[in-house]
């Protein structure tokens, strides 16, 4: 997640990115290469279905601070514009 995407509306954590891309909100989801796979590879999954460009290799600290968050996240979701 580059400093721009911060700027954008977005969820942190599993569970938030898991609704968010169930109701349609997510435009682009962003999984921590370090978190736990049993957790992320549903998540994965559910956006490939959706259609939903997921981004990986970050880190989940460097996830958290990218998201303004003072500890780290497995999963993160930029919204779509309002």
């Amino acid at each position: 997640m580059e400093d721009t995407h911060s700027l954008h509306p977005r969820v942190t954590g599993l569970r938030q990115t898991q609704k968010a891309v169930a109701k349609g909100l997510a435009a682009r989801v962003y999984l921590a290469c370090d978190a736990d796979p049993a957790l992320t590879e549903p998540l994965a999954q559910l956006c490939r279905q959706a259609g939903i460009p997921v981004e990986q290799g970050i880190t989940m600290s460097r996830l958290g601070q990218a998201c303004r968050i003072d500890v780290g996240c497995a999963a993160a979701a930029e919204l779509k514009p309002q």
